[in-house]
């Protein structure tokens, strides 16, 4: 009998290990990565909890050592995706049923397999998978995801406790109901933790999903699909697919029952995304939700009062982490002219000391960027910034992609704050800063906001808190999230919940209840406990002795 009212305390934040020399951390991550290298996978597609296999494989290298095979997985076609979704439909009645603790148990169990059984293995296909370094694989794909699957339990759960006022003799009450239909998942490469966070939040609500990751992406994917699966995550409820993104959106977004998107990725794409949506928006049982996260062009506003070494710091760090390859990562900054020399030497002092190399050798600061495609993307910005009067190469500027993917961190020192890469979105170790009269704070700050259509992240450094306040007013829709005195990156489950405003998407905040609300379609029910009788209002009697 179901007779009690379940509670789930808010957790408390992973902690992040070191993988410090001599840790068992160190050696048991190096021990994963050899064993990963030393054995090829073979990755299916997880539909309706059974592997498929198609023989349409594809081939997985590390993008910073490309002659070496890590695996393949199976590509799929259109009849996988209308599999898929035929699956995710069956499932739904039985999911949606079932009760909010059985359902909250089985992320909380795969949350407990990734801290323990399982966190190397998950750090260490993204590490080989997507060049990430160690510290990175476990801030993301280890910590950040064990927070989206224990946070988000516990913010569903507190929006189930929401309910209305009940007058006497009246008893309301809202359920909150998965919405009425199938919810797909398209997920970037960039971060395991929103690669599994995208199909997990609305599963919690008990919605059916499909979910495509980035090819890029693929390894740390399956590994995370089959965690879930080992957690009990019921047949059907997330089927994982790799098909190309027309063919997926064509059965999609054409189909009746679509309520939903949830995706992370490029401006171009969710905008087209959204346009065909909106021109299907006829065929569909409800309106669906949107929400996307997409690009960034952020900043780093620096005030005369800043100290030096502490943006240099937040430059190095909040540029370089991860190749810049981060939604948030700095890539332009703004300095002032009293203080611009002593940052830029100091910066550049900081990147003579930086490492750049495989993933194996924890003392490399700097791995490879994602892809031919990404790479060559980023040295054509570089090689144009080389020749043009307006801006000059002051650190880096270099790359190759003889062994892997390998661009160096590069600073482009522009004369003109509108200079094309400080306005167009570059995803790579590329950080370009101006240079602007330390008595121009003001008239700079409303450069910031107007030079992007992005509005992910940013931050202001200063020591003067009138500049910090100013800043803070004038970049109010600069950036939805808000950095004071740090770099623009590094946001924790919890802690700062994550998204942005205009180009750079809806803003529904991942690691939130927010998040939670957009997968929840609310029912409201009135139950009077003696029904009146009698269709007469009492203002309809008449007055006495008339």
């Amino acid at each position: 009998m179901h007779n009690a009212y379940f509670q789930f305390a808010a957790p408390q934040n992973e902690p992040v290990y070191s993988y410090a020399p001599g840790s068992p951390e160190r050696v048991a991550l190096k021990k994963q990565l050899a064993a990963f290298k030393a054995a090829p996978v073979d990755l299916p597609m997880y539909i309706n909890g059974q592997e498929v296999r198609t023989g349409k494989t594809v081939e997985i290298h590390p993008p910073h050592e490309i002659k070496h095979k890590l695996g393949q997985f199976h590509m799929g076609d259109a009849s996988h995706v209308k599999t898929a979704v035929d699956a995710a439909l069956a499932a739904r009645a039985q999911w949606a049923a079932t009760p909010w603790e059985q359902r909250a148990a089985i992320f909380l169990r795969a949350a407990e397999l990734i801290a323990t059984k399982y966190r190397y293995h998950m750090n260490a296909a993204t590490m080989l998978g997507q060049s990430k370094n160690a510290y990175q694989a476990e801030i993301d794909s280890a910590c950040e995801l064990i927070d989206f699957l224990r946070f988000n339990v516990h913010y569903l759960t507190e929006i189930y406790k929401q309910q209305p006022a009940s007058p006497q003799g009246i008893h309301n009450r809202t359920e909150y109901r998965p919405l009425e239909g199938f919810l797909l998942a398209v997920t970037p490469f960039n971060f395991t933790a929103i690669g599994g966070n995208l199909p997990t939040a609305p599963a919690m609500c008990g919605n059916v999903v499909v979910w495509k990751p980035a090819e890029t992406a693929v390894f740390a994917a399956a590994m995370f699909m089959q965690i879930l699966i080992e957690a009990g995550l019921p047949a059907g409820v997330i089927n994982l697919v790799y098909a190309d993104g027309p063919t997926l959106g064509d059965i999609c977004f054409n189909h009746r029952d679509f309520a939903g998107l949830h995706f992370t990725g490029s401006t171009g794409v969710f905008q087209q995304m959204w346009k065909i949506i909106g021109g299907n928006i006829n065929k569909y049982r409800a309106y669906p939700r949107i929400v996307g996260e997409t690009g960034g062009k952020d900043f780093v506003m620096v005030h005369a009062s800043a100290q030096v070494d502490v943006v240099a710091t937040a430059l190095a760090r909040g540029a370089f982490e991860y190749q810049g390859q981060k939604c948030s990562a700095a890539s332009r900054a703004y300095l002032p002219s009293n203080i611009a020399d002593a940052v830029l030497n100091k910066l550049k002092e900081m990147l003579g000391t930086m490492k750049m190399g495989t993933v194996e050798d924890f003392g490399n600061f700097i791995n490879a960027v994602i892809s031919e495609r990404s790479f060559d993307k980023i040295a054509a910005y570089i090689d144009n910034a080389k020749k043009d009067p307006k801006a000059k190469i002051f650190a880096g500027g270099g790359y190759s992609k003889t062994d892997g993917y390998f661009v160096e961190p590069t600073v482009i020192v522009t004369t003109d704050p509108l200079y094309t890469t400080m306005c167009e979105e570059i995803f790579g170790p590329v950080l370009t800063i101006y240079v602007y009269e330390a008595d121009q704070f003001e008239a700079t700050l409303d450069i910031v906001d107007k030079t992007s259509d992005y509005a992910l992240t940013g931050s202001i450094i200063s020591q003067d808190r009138y500049a910090i306040d100013l800043a803070t007013k004038k970049l109010e829709n600069s950036a939805g999230n808000f950095y004071i005195n740090d770099k623009p990156t590094g946001a924790v489950v919890g802690q700062q919940p994550f998204g942005g405003a205009r180009a750079s998407g809806t803003n529904d905040k991942a690691g939130s209840a927010l998040n939670m609300y957009r997968w929840l379609s609310a029912r409201t029910v009135k139950e009077t406990m003696v029904p009146p009788t009698d269709y007469k209002y009492p203002f309809l009697s008449a007055d006495a002795g008339a």
